[in-house]
């Protein structure tokens, strides 16, 4: 069962401003960061643009953070 509202790899809530219809309208976070495409690749093929990794599982927690900081300096 695939639910747009979680990852994919641990089943946690993606974060997904999109799958969200109260926030369907923002962007995303994942459209500021850069996700490794081994990361992709590692899920099975199934489950791949079925709906969003969480932050952690995406490996981009370090982005996030370097980017809420900048933006809150």
């Amino acid at each position: 069962m695939n639910d747009p509202q979680r990852c994919p790899a641990c089943g946690a809530s993606n974060r997904c401003s999109l799958a969200d219809p109260r926030t369907a309208a923002k962007a995303c976070w994942c459209y500021s960061v850069s996700i490794a495409p081994e990361v992709l690749e590692a899920l099975p093929a199934e489950q791949r643009n079925k709906a969003c990794l969480c932050p952690a599982c995406a490996q981009v927690l370090e982005q996030l953070e370097a980017a809420k900081a900048s933006s809150s300096g």
